[in-house]
């Protein structure tokens, strides 16, 4: 069956991306003209209004973690859109969609373009009460802390327990988790190397500021005084070997992120003397009923106005600088990627 004189318009219709291209000393990006037969194969073709830039999306950009294997590619790990087209009953012409995780961005192409065609599996409905650009406000980061602090009150935790810590608190998952967990009741304490952000973390509602340096190495004991009822960690590396030696009997840490490293020095005592549990925090394949759910709880805890306060706007032109300050823990917040300004706000 020859296609119709509607899909071939479509099938040549043009748009903006940032391409990476592997080059002898690295991916190198640069905004191209695209077509739609230049999309992956998917069921749904999206119109995308905003992207986020995530501590991945850096690491992306600048070639680490071998994430991506296959080039060129188009990044961004998360988006948030107006469906054109769907093969799939689910979705219409017109729904609003987010879509965060499921290796879009890494292994299938992403959010740094005005267009995007994936599995309608990877969709779901933008919550309610957000704008695309909200929805991407909160965008991995906003469900990786939603998850984390779930996570936390699965294994027990209340608001009386005592001091909640989060560290990395100045970025995107830790600003959102400090602020969720002080509107939950939570005592907050926040854990940055910026002192120039303690006004900023108290406004989130953060009860005491601690200077990174305090946890920033490896426990001088396997095991130091019990003084955490709970923490989000968004570091990693020596930082969460400390927090570890200071947990409460039986609390939990919810472990989300790796700027501070991969590789975990500490010793099982945490575990065996007091029962602390290390909890993983996976957004990517997250179950959809639960992806579902926590979207709605945030949306409900956090509301697009105060999101709004802590975001920033970049362009696709601007990705490249804000890829290395992001991996330097030079970015406080969120950063929203416009796609599609004009109509996006509101949508």
């Amino acid at each position: 069956m020859l296609p119709s004189h509607e899909t071939l318009i479509r099938m040549t219709e043009s748009f903006k991306a940032l391409l990476l291209e592997q080059q002898p000393d690295g991916p190198e990006a640069t905004i191209r003209t695209l077509s739609l037969d230049d999309l992956p194969a998917g069921a749904v073709l999206l119109q995308v209004h905003y992207s986020g830039l995530n501590y991945k999306d850096g690491m992306i950009l600048r070639g680490q973690g071998n994430l991506v294997r296959e080039y060129p590619h188009v990044p961004g790990i998360d988006l948030a859109g107006t469906v054109l087209e769907s093969a799939d009953p689910r979705f219409a012409p017109g729904d609003s969609v987010v879509l965060t995780g499921h290796r879009v961005g890494e292994i299938h192409w992403g959010g740094y373009a005005e267009r995007a065609r994936v599995r309608a599996d990877w969709l779901i409905p933008k919550p309610t009460g957000y704008s695309t650009r909200q929805a991407m406000a909160a965008g991995t980061a906003g469900f990786t802390a939603m998850l984390a602090i779930e996570a936390l009150e699965d294994h027990g935790l209340r608001p009386d327990a005592g001091e909640i810590l989060v560290t990395g608190a100045s970025g995107g998952v830790g600003s959102i988790a400090v602020c969720l967990l002080a509107r939950l009741g939570y005592a907050v304490t926040a854990v940055t190397g910026r002192p120039e952000n303690g006004e900023y973390l108290h406004r989130l509602g953060a009860t005491q500021i601690l200077p990174r340096s305090e946890l920033a190495q490896t426990p001088p004991k396997p095991l130091l005084g019990e003084r955490w009822a709970g923490c989000v960690d968004t570091v990693g590396g020596d930082m969460l070997a400390h927090v570890l030696a200071g947990m409460a009997y039986g609390r939990s840490v919810a472990a989300c992120g790796l700027a501070g490293g991969a590789q975990l020095r500490t010793t099982v005592l945490p575990f065996l003397l007091r029962g602390v549990n290390l909890l993983g925090i996976d957004s990517v394949l997250c179950p959809t009923e639960r992806r579902r759910a926590a979207w709605e709880r945030l949306a409900t805890l956090l509301p697009g106005d105060d999101l709004d306060a802590i975001t920033a706007e970049i362009g696709l032109d601007d990705l490249p600088y804000f890829a290395g300050q992001i991996l330097a823990g030079q970015i406080r917040g969120r950063t929203v990627v416009r796609l599609d300004p004009e109509d996006a706000r509101t949508a």
